[in-house]
């Protein structure tokens, strides 16, 4: 079946933001970033695993995303784009930025971290990106590449 004949498959929004390009599968995470679940009141549409380039995107109704929330969306899914809706019309469409250090965003994955332990430090990492996003701890030089969403403060 061609994409013409299947239609829309999520209604469009009057007021909100879209986020498209998302990583196939991340969807879900975005949802735990923006603090989403089952008890929120928001209007979400979460579509899964789209086109050919298997992405995911996430349309929240009449609510605007925090720039704090968009820093975590990049580490994730450093390809996002982020639309703002307003009277069914984008007025304003930019791709998330992957900043060049975090801090306070994510927890080290080393449990014998300075950061990890009653010290009141709190975790920073250097970012790099290759193929995949890489978070460099600056305090003890563990690398996190993977299943980022699982350490987000």
């Amino acid at each position: 079946m061609k994409q013409e004949e299947i239609g829309l498959r999520v209604r469009r929004i009057k007021h909100g933001t879209v986020i498209d390009h998302i990583a196939a599968g991340q969807a879900l995470n975005v949802l735990r970033i923006l603090g989403i679940t089952d008890r929120s009141n928001e209007v979400v549409s979460v579509v899964m695993n789209v086109s050919d380039r298997k992405k995911d995107i996430v349309k929240i109704e009449d609510r605007e995303l925090k720039p704090e929330e968009v820093d975590k969306i990049a580490l994730i899914s450093p390809d996002a784009t982020i639309n703002i809706i307003r009277d069914y019309e984008v007025v304003a469409k930019h791709r998330v930025i992957l900043p060049s250090q975090i801090e306070g965003v994510v927890r080290c994955m080393n449990p014998n971290c300075i950061t990890n332990t009653d010290e009141p430090v709190r975790p920073r990492f250097v970012i790099h990106r290759n193929d995949a996003v890489e978070l460099h701890c600056v305090y003890c030089g563990r690398v996190i590449s993977e299943r980022i969403a699982d350490f987000l403060i």
